[in-house]
Formats: structure tokens, sequence, C-alpha cells
């Protein structure tokens, strides 16, 4: 009697994750290049493309939706409106399945072609698997200045530990993932959550490429917001740095009344009260006050923030195959 066949072993699952925003310009790339890349991968693995639409204004949703009835492993997720990057991306890891999450831009600037270097880091133990810019193409010198003296910055005041020059192009396997999901702040900056986690980590380097069609979402205006979010989000440094403007200021005020003391003792004549004098003394701490202000109000405000319990996004519409928990309207 014949014994029956067991059952093929069922390939591992791999979760492209890509926030897309106003991204029809370039989504026919973005199609062709994910398709490839799951042919590249389908000797070893399945997988899945978990698209994001974050509030789009253009024909990026429609295109989402197409790709998804031509294509039963897309995932398509569709945000109430626009809930930004860092959100969106929470989103369609939240949606993902795969036994490992790789999450990349939709504008190329992350090519998929990469991802199979990420893959063979997992495979040998990795749970986070970066993607370390070794050059970045399209970008400005004041960007990539700015942007390097940011990250060390943020490594020198205490920010979680994660590699220079990282973006959000990485791998988390679903241990890390599993860990990512229980982090539901607001104010989010995402390649410091992952670092702050641990896990056993490795690096793939690679060249990234200017946009493949389309500008930037991430104006100067974002870019100062997203640092400030970063800094805030992960270090007291700015509370404590008041505390040191004010015993600069009082060790300044103390030399003052020092000064004035002894040359009235020395001369036998005060100094005379200017209004130069007045004005600075006036201008400087009012300017130290409204300063310490504002950064505990930075605070402050992420405080109201949390406590309110706010959902971090609404989802709209889905298409394609349902996630492994089916999506509320708010989560």
């Amino acid at each position: 009697m014949n014994e029956p066949l067991a059952p093929a072993a069922k390939k591992p699952l791999i979760s492209l994750v890509a926030p897309c925003f106003n991204e029809a310009e370039v989504f026919a790339q973005l199609r062709r290049e994910l398709v490839a890349l799951a042919e590249r991968l389908a000797d070893r693995y399945d997988c899945e493309f978990v698209l994001v639409d974050d509030g789009s204004r253009d024909a990026t949703w429609s295109l989402i939706a197409a790709f998804a009835a031509a294509d039963p492993r897309v995932r398509g997720v569709a945000l109430s409106r626009n809930f930004g990057h860092q959100l969106a991306l929470t989103a369609g890891c939240d949606a993902a399945a795969g036994d490992a999450v790789v999450s990349l831009d939709a504008d190329l600037q992350d090519p998929p072609a990469v991802v199979p270097e990420l893959v063979r880091e997992w495979e040998k133990g990795a749970d986070v698997v970066y993607a370390v810019r070794r050059a970045r193409q399209g970008e400005t010198g004041m960007k990539l200045l700015t942007a390097k003296w940011f990250y060390r910055l943020f490594r020198r005041i205490g920010g979680a530990a994660a590699p220079d020059n990282v973006g959000d192009f990485r791998l988390l396997s679903r241990r890390a993932m599993t860990a990512f999901g229980q982090l539901r702040e607001h104010h989010r900056y995402l390649r410091g959550l992952v670092g702050w986690m641990g896990f056993r980590t490795a690096t793939v380097e690679y060249d990234r490429a200017a946009r493949a069609a389309g500008a930037t979402h991430y104006p100067w205006k974002k870019m100062i917001r997203f640092a400030a979010d970063a800094i805030v989000s992960f270090s007291a440094f700015p509370l404590r740095l008041n505390f040191v403007f004010g015993a600069l200021a009082a060790a300044a005020a103390f030399g003052f009344w020092l000064a004035t003391a002894l040359h009235g003792w020395a001369t036998g004549r005060p100094l005379p009260a200017g209004w130069s004098s007045l004005t600075l003394t006036v201008a400087l701490f009012g300017t130290l006050i409204l300063l310490g202000l504002g950064v505990l109000g930075e605070y402050v405000g992420r405080i109201y923030a949390e406590t309110q319990r706010r959902p971090l996004y609404f989802v709209r519409e889905t298409v394609g195959p349902p996630p492994p928990t089916a999506p509320s309207a708010g989560k």
C-alpha cells in the first residue's frame, strides 16, 4: 500500500512594505521592480507586497487597487488621510504577515535589488538588518552635511543606538516585528525605535539612488520637525541644557554684580546705570527664559498627545488578501 505523500514544506514569507504618497509617476516602475524581486526570491521564499496609500491626492490608490486585482500577492491599505511617512510605514508593518518584513521607500531610492542581501543576513541569524547608505545620489551637499551633523548629535546626546547613514530601508525578523508592534507612541522616529529595541543586528551597504520620478516629500520644514521628534523622543538633553544655560546666566549675573561691587569699593564711585547694559541684560535673560519655555513646551506637548491615547492612524479601505489581523477603523 502506497504511503500518502507528505505535504510540501511551506516557504517562508517575505513582506515588502512601501508607504506611498503621490507616487503615481513612479508606480509602474515600482511594480516592475517588486515583481522582479519576487521572481528572484521565488526558489526559496514567497513574497507579499504591502502598499500603504498615505492620503495621496493623485492616482496612487487606484494604481494600488489595480495591482492588487492583477496580483494576489498585493495587500493595499488606504489611510483615511495623510498621516505622514512614519505612521504610514507603521500601518504597513502592522498589516504585514511575513516571517521577515522589509520596509523601503516607494520612490525607488531604496533599490529592491538589495533585498536579497538583507535576507541573507537574516538567514545567518540577524533579527534587524540595516541597509547603510554608502553613497547618496541626487542630494545636495547641504542636506548631506546636516544629516551627518544630526546623526552625530543624536548619538552623543544619548539617542538610541543605530548605525550612521541608515534610513527606513531595513529588514526585521518576525520576532523583532512583534516587539516593534508594541511600541505605539505618536511622535515616531522609527529608526530610533528599532535601534532602541536591541536584538542581533547586521548591516548591508548600498548606493542610494536619486528619486526615480517626482519631487521629494521631505522639504526642510518636515526635516526639521523630523529631527525635533527624534531628539525629544529619545533624550532629555534639551531639558538639561536649560539647566546649563541657567547656570551660565547666573554665573554671568554674579560676575557682573561682583565687578560692580569691587569697582565701587576700589574707586568709591559706583558704576553708572546705563540703558545699554540694562537692555542687554533684559534681552539675554528674556531670551533664555523663552528658549527654556519652548523646549519645555515640546516635552509637555508630547506628554499631552500620549495621554489622549488616540489611534496612530485610521484605515479607510483595503484591497487584496486580508491582513493577519483584520484592520480596525483605527490603530
